[in-house]
This record gives C-alpha cells, structure tokens and sequence, in this order.
C-alpha cells in the first residue's frame, strides 16, 4: 500500500509541495519517511495540559527513532472547572465536535500518514477518539496523565472537585472559615495533571487503554512520572510500526472493545459523561451501541473499587494497585478478547499482570456493590432514558419521592440553592440546559456540590436534562431525553408535582395524570433560543439528543 503522504511528496507534479515542506524544514531524505502528525492540546489554561510541552518532545523523539517524520499541530481545550457555572461551560461539550473536525482537516489536507493524540481532559480525549474512528488512520492516543493528590497538614489529602466546589456550600452552611477555604484553593491542585478522582477526564483515560487505543499503564499513569515520558516515547516508536503494519482504529475498535470499556468503567464507578463519549465514538467507528447497554452490562458487572468522589481511593492508587490490567484482570471471564494496538490481545494483557492490590481493585467475591456504577433510568419524564451514576448515591437515596422545585437555568437552581429556598425533600429540576437547550448540555457541578456542601446529598434530588460532572456525586441524574427544549416531558414539571425515583427498578415517574400533563402540553411553547449568534447557535441546530451522544449530524437524514 502507499503511503497516503505520497500524494504530496513523490512525483514531479509535486514539487510545490515539496518545496513547501522543505520550507518547514523538511530535509529530501525524510520525503520517504511516514509522515506523523502529533495533534498536542498543549496550553497554559488548564493544570492537566501544562505538562504537555515535555510529552511533545518525547512523542516526538520516539516517531524519529521509529523511522517516521513528526510534525507537530494543536488542537483547543476548555478546562470544564474553570468554565464551570457561567457562559464558558455552553462551550464545552461542543468543542468536542470541533476537536474531532480540526483533526480530520489537518490530517486530510496534510495526508498524514498517522497520528499520535495527545490529550488529557473531558471532552478533547472523546474528540480525538472521534476524530481516529473518523479517519481510520494509523492512530494512538497519549493520555497525559492525572495530578498527585494535593496534601495537608496531618496527612489530609484533597482533591479538586469535592474539595472546592463543595466547600462552596460549606462555606455558605458556616461550617469552614474562610481560612479553611484558602487553604483548599491552596492545596487542591498541587501538580499538572488531570483532577485526582475517577472523574470525566480520568475515566476517559481509562477506558481509551481499555478500548486498546494506548499503551498499557497510559491510563493511570501519573502525570509527572517518570513512566508517562517513557510512554510518550514508545507511542512515539509504535505509531510508525502501526503506519508500517497498516493497523487501523476500526480494528481496534470493535463491538468488544466498547463492551469492555463499558464493563470497566461500571467495575470503578466512572463517571456518567462517558456515555455521551462511548455512545459517539463508536458511531464513528460504525459500532452500533445502544444506550441500553450500559444498564444491562451494569446489572452483571460488580463496582470493584471505592474511587473519588464517591468513594475513599484517588488515581495514584489505583496506578499503583494495577491500573486497567488490573481491572480486567478482576472481571475475568466478564472481559471479551480483542486485539489492542499494543500487538497483545486483552485477554493476554490481563493476564501479564502478577499482583493486584485488593484494598483498591476487590476480586468479584468481595465486591464494593453488586452492580456496576451507572444506572439508565426510564419514566414519563424520561421516555428515551435518563442516567445516573449510582455509585455516588447513598443506600438512603436509592428511593426517594419527593417535590418539584422547578428552574429553567442552572443559575436560577443555585440562586435558590444559595438563597435557603431548597429544603429537605425536594426535587430540583433544571431544565432548557439539554445540548439543544442549553446549548451545549452544560454540567451542573456547582449545583450538586453545593448540595452536597449543605448537607442535602441525603434529602434532596436533583434531575435535569444538562449533565454533571464526573466528580458529581448524590441523587443526580441527567441527561433526560427528550430534552425539554424539544418538548420533552421534563418541560411540564411544575412546582409542587410529586415526583419519584426508584433507581433498583430504573424508574422516574412524573404523579401527575396524563390528562393533566395533556393539557399542559396544549399550552406549552418553546422557549427562545438563550444563544442567538455565534458557531453555539448553528451547534444547537443540529444536535441531537443526549441519548444519542449528543452528537452533530447533517439536518437531512439522508447525508
């Protein structure tokens, strides 16, 4: 097979494109080489990123010593904790789609003949994983790695999302001072590197290494060890053995492969964002994936390990009790085989392991709970699902009915929040905050953390149709489809319904007669746009639902 680079470098029609690239730098000698583009979403902005600029230069010293030609291109990121709670968060699920379109335009314009993905955070490692299934090129993803837990005086650990954001509503609750608060901000991020608990962007690396799209241990890797560099390296090695090799991302990336990654994320509780990911990567692979299947996996699949935010383990445990091959080892015959782009099957990577920490990664004989992390509820609020992540709910609120206190915005939720107006045994409802709605599906971190702050997390639920954030935890469940920007069912909630959750038997019910929400919906109208100019107004045009992966297609179903 040629190279696709062949299109501009070989022939002499090609010697405008040829000078150009020696206009770069390019030495003649290098025009037979395989041309690999490093795709780096390197920046100042964001803690997870900032180590970026080391990693680039091994990646880039491994495609050279592999016999290949690196050229370097960037690709944005949005810190979703520093976008959190204001205009900056309609933008960060939607630059997904754009990370997964940049990638393919420098890729298809340049003809490049592999990628090596570096990437950290929520939404820019899902649209690499995109962008990869999308082109079908040789294709390998370096996650850059999660932070150190930050420490404190007597050996208290912190960690970013449970330890600012709800400190917020303990703050407001006076029960910190605001010494105490500073200390937090001062403690909670003490290195580069991804938020230290299992959330989005932590689970993403995960399940990118249990999908075979990494190299072992890429996924827990810290991101300042030692380790990661040497893994930047050998990606940098093994891309052009997979360019040479002609493996590609569908090869990889198979009916199994998303099984198994489902599977692992349910077995550590990740986060809930991961099936808005797995959901659009895998109709970019041409895998059908249906919502449904993270439920049905979850009823079999035991939670083996208690993580942050839920639970008491940080990533750097993990890494050290196992990683990934831990988990897979522990599922065991739970785990499909499939090929990885490491030349090991999983099955054979699972069994390499030799000692796995059962303090952090149980056996399935001694489960944290019997089912795995996610749940998919179904309702008249939610006729095409809702999700939840039921491995940050307590056994108290498993069941829970309670009263609508509606909000058309997550900053009227959190004013009232803050006001008092929230009390024990309500339902919050945030609505109009879909992908459509919002647009852009914003999460509502700071409304559940600061419920959890208040010391609501046992008496108060909260549904939506926006999502939350990995490191939410409590009765929250988001994601409700159809979203009510669109009409769905959460649009006719009113103040005072009584609404009930029941997550063991997946239901969410509106106790309102269908007559009664019959002659609501005679009334109802859809609301104005909130964005009107802009690329989020074309965005929310063509959206569609969050259990679809929220993903963008053509408005003519025929293209």
């Amino acid at each position: 097979m040629k190279k696709r680079s062949s299109a501009i470098t070989e022939g002499f029609e090609r010697t405008p494109h040829r000078a150009l690239l020696m206009g770069t730098g390019v030495p003649r000698s290098q025009m037979k080489q395989p041309f690999i583009g490093i795709a780096s979403s390197f920046t100042d902005l964001i803690p997870g990123h900032i180590g970026m600029r080391d990693l680039e230069r091994q990646i880039e010293k491994g495609v050279h010593t592999g016999g290949g030609h690196a050229f370097m291109f960037g690709i944005p990121g949005v810190c979703d904790g520093i976008a959190m709670g204001h205009r900056g968060m309609h933008y960060s699920l939607p630059t997904r789609e754009l990370i997964a379109d940049m990638i393919e335009s420098i890729a298809e314009a340049h003809r490049l003949d592999g990628l090596v993905l570096l990437t950290n955070c929520d939404k820019i490692t899902p649209g690499m994983l995109m962008a990869a299934a999308r082109l079908d090129i040789p294709a390998i993803v370096v996650t850059a790695g999660p932070m150190l837990a930050g420490r404190g005086a007597q050996g208290r650990q912190y960690s970013f999302v449970t330890d600012t954001f709800e400190a917020m509503g303990q703050y407001k609750a006076g029960n910190m001072t605001e010494a105490q608060l500073c200390t937090c901000e001062e403690n909670a991020c003490p290195s580069a590197g991804s938020c230290q608990g299992l959330f989005t962007a932590n689970t993403m690396a995960i399940l990118t290494e249990t999908l075979g799209m990494s190299l072992v241990g890429c996924g827990t890797a810290l991101a300042v060890s030692s380790l990661k560099r040497r893994i930047a390296f050998t990606s940098g090695e093994r891309i052009v053995a997979l360019v040479n090799d002609h493996i590609t991302p569908r090869s990889i990336l198979t009916r199994a492969a998303f099984e198994n990654a489902v599977r692992v994320d349910l077995a550590l509780g990740g986060s809930s964002n991961t099936v808005l990911h797995l959901l659009s990567i895998a109709r970019e692979a041409g895998v059908e994936l249906p919502l449904e299947i993270f439920d049905e996996l979850s009823r079999t699949t035991p939670q083996l390990a208690s993580m942050n935010p839920g639970g008491i383990h940080f990533m750097e445990d993990l890494d050290a009790a196992g990683g990934v091959p831990g988990v897979l080892h522990e599922l065991g015959d739970k785990i499909l085989d499939n090929p990885t782009l490491t030349g090991l099957s999983v099955r054979e990577i699972a069994a390499a392991i030799k000692h796995v920490d059962h303090d952090v990664i149980h056996p399935r004989s001694n489960p944290v709970r019997a089912e795995g992390g996610i749940a998919i509820l179904h309702g008249n609020i939610a006729p095409d699902g809702a999700v939840v992540k039921q491995s940050g709910v307590s056994e108290k609120m498993m069941t829970f009915e309670g009263t609508a206190r509606c909000f058309d915005s997550e900053e009227a939720a959190m004013a009232a929040l803050m006001d008092g107006t929230v009390v024990a045994g309500d339902v919050v409802v945030i609505r109009y905050e879909g992908p459509k709605g919002g647009p852009g599906m914003r999460e509502m971190l700071a409304p559940t953390a600061t419920l959890m702050g208040l010391g609501l997390g046992d008496s108060v639920a909260l549904i939506t149709d926006g999502r939350f954030s990995g490191g939410t935890r409590g009765p929250c469940i988001g994601h409700i489809s159809p979203e009510a920007a669109v009409g769905g069912p959460i649009a006719l909630i009113a103040d005072g319904d009584r609404i009930k959750l029941d997550i063991p038997q997946r239901s969410l019910e509106l106790l309102v007669d269908a007559t009664v929400l019959a002659e609501r919906r005679v009334v109802w109208q859809a609301p104005e746009p909130k964005i009107r100019n802009g690329w989020l107004a074309r965005y929310a045009q063509v959206v569609t639902s969050a259990n679809t992966g929220a993903i963008c297609q053509a408005t003519d179903p025929q293209k």
